[in-house]
């Protein structure tokens, strides 16, 4: 393999990289309205987020990626989403984006629930550290070229996703991001 190979490589991947960002875009968005109209409204909506162990918090398990608890949640969450989805949409094409998303969404909340601490857990970072998980198991098991340059350009610009599997914040459900990185890898397994 040569540097020229390597090269075209690279302009393929960020190609198929920047052909599927509309619906990573539009995703994003549809978060953004949601929470808009939650903040509006006095944050109702956190009331279906995953509350661990009771029965009130079963509905978190499919509902709680698309609330936030604020404005700077969001911002946080929605750029390593959006980079995340566009870049899983490029890796395994928009109907296993589907499955592998419905998987983790499901797998995150439900580890939550068993394991979560007691206390309201809502935001995508589950999802997103599933999806960040998923990359690297599915590089691991099909090492193509374009797998592994996406995987190493994930890692040098989500590198710090990594820290947040440890506890930092009270505020913060580091349980919830490493339920979502299990589920990326248990799921990866599959697809």
């Amino acid at each position: 393999m040569t540097f020229d190979d390597i090269a075209t490589a690279l302009t393929h991947t960020i190609a198929v990289i920047k052909m599927n960002m509309l619906l990573p875009a539009l995703i994003v968005a549809f978060l953004w309205c949601i929470n808009s109209i939650n903040w509006m409204n006095g944050g109702f909506l956190r009331v279906l987020g995953v509350y661990p162990r009771h029965l009130a918090g079963v509905p978190g398990i499919f509902l709680s990626p698309f609330i936030h608890a604020n404005a700077e949640h969001l911002f946080f969450n929605s750029i390593p989403l959006f980079l995340l989805m566009a870049f899983l949409l490029s890796m395994v094409g928009g109907i296993y984006f589907s499955e592998i998303s419905a998987w983790i969404i499901i797998l995150s909340g439900t580890l939550t629930w068993l394991v979560g601490r007691k206390a309201i857990h809502v935001g995508a970072s589950g999802v997103v550290m599933g999806y960040w998980a998923y990359i690297i198991a599915y590089t691991w098991n099909h090492p193509s070229l374009m797998a592994v340059i996406m995987c190493l350009i994930m890692l040098y610009y989500l590198a710090g996703l990594f820290f947040s599997l440890f506890p930092s914040a009270e505020k913060v459900s580091w349980e919830g991001h490493c339920c979502g990185a299990a589920a990326g890898i248990i799921v990866a397994y599959f697809f």
